[in-house]
């Protein structure tokens, strides 16, 4: 086993779906495989303005060969695993890269930085994960919001970053993942609901909004952004329960079975769509809008 980076482009010509799978070439097959039940980072080439350079992270399950296209094999991504990086990590941290293992005996970069898969070293990974998973303290959740039963749990720290701990294990902590989820998602909303369009923050300075999953964990929802909502108490609550959902052109739609349709309007902000990140996509993804309505949404 090994650790990895894996190139991926929002505009790629590959077939991917990064939670879930990512396609590469015949020539990269050894490298892969080498990261087999092992974490790799997805990396998106930063010298295009808005791109997000090292963003995420990914545990391998398997390789399988693309049925669909000749010469070509698919590297499954094992399901949970995948988690949005809170801060995404740039190429460069100041004058020195962050990936010390592309530069060659002169300190140069080397050709490897070309490379669509590469190996990682485990110095490397942890340097990145460190920097990616720095969280904003205005984006952690209340105290009062920790569940009573997270009180007594074997990792219970309720602010789980400060106190020294592997990261790496750790990436596979519920308690720690829905943190750098909430990181993540209230920072792409600016903190503000989706629904109402409010942006409440109270006296500790922290935001009045959770970070609600499209498709929820239990039915594999993956951490990732595009999965993801920022939504206020009742919107959340009314949005967990299908009384209230959105279409693919994020039009919010209310149910024709709650019992006060009137005030549930008036909640909605005035544009009478979700308000969503700038960057398309950080938006919330078809597919996972779409299983809301079918599995959840009370039409």
């Amino acid at each position: 086993m090994a650790h990895g980076v894996f190139i991926h482009r929002s505009d790629s010509i590959y077939d991917d779906s990064p939670a879930e799978r990512y396609q590469f070439p015949k020539q990269y097959r050894g490298r892969v495989e080498r990261c087999l039940g092992d974490w790799i980072v997805y990396y998106e080439p930063t010298k295009i303005a808005g791109t997000k350079g090292y963003h995420a992270v990914a545990r391998v399950q398997s390789v399988v060969s693309d049925p669909s296209v000749p010469g070509m094999f698919v590297a499954l991504i094992e399901p949970g695993s995948y988690l949005d990086f809170p801060t995404p990590v740039a190429f460069m941290d100041g004058d020195a890269v962050v990936e010390t293992g592309l530069l060659n005996e002169h300190g140069r970069l080397s050709g490897r930085a070309q490379a669509a898969v590469r190996p990682l070293s485990n110095s490397d990974f942890k340097r990145i994960i460190d920097l990616g998973l720095v969280e904003d303290a205005s984006l952690l959740p209340r105290v009062d919001d920790v569940p009573v039963a997270a009180a007594f749990h074997e990792e219970q720290a309720p602010f789980e970053f400060e106190v020294p701990r592997d990261r790496v294990a750790s990436l596979s902590s519920r308690l720690v993942r829905d943190r750098l989820f909430r990181s993540l998602v209230l920072k792409a909303y600016d903190r503000r609901c989706a629904v109402t369009g409010l942006q409440l923050i109270n006296g500790g300075g922290r935001a009045e909004v959770a970070a609600a999953h499209i498709r929820p964990v239990e039915a594999n929802g993956p951490d990732i952004l595009s999965n993801g909502l920022a939504l206020s108490g009742t919107a959340h609550w009314m949005f967990d329960r299908g009384l209230i959902s959105i279409d693919d052109d994020l039009k919010i739609l209310v149910s024709r079975h709650v019992n006060d349709e009137q005030g549930v309007r008036s909640l909605i902000n005035p544009s009478g769509r979700a308000l969503v990140p700038p960057r398309a996509t950080d938006r919330p993804h078809p597919r996972f809008l779409n299983w809301h309505r079918e599995n959840c949404f009370k039409a």
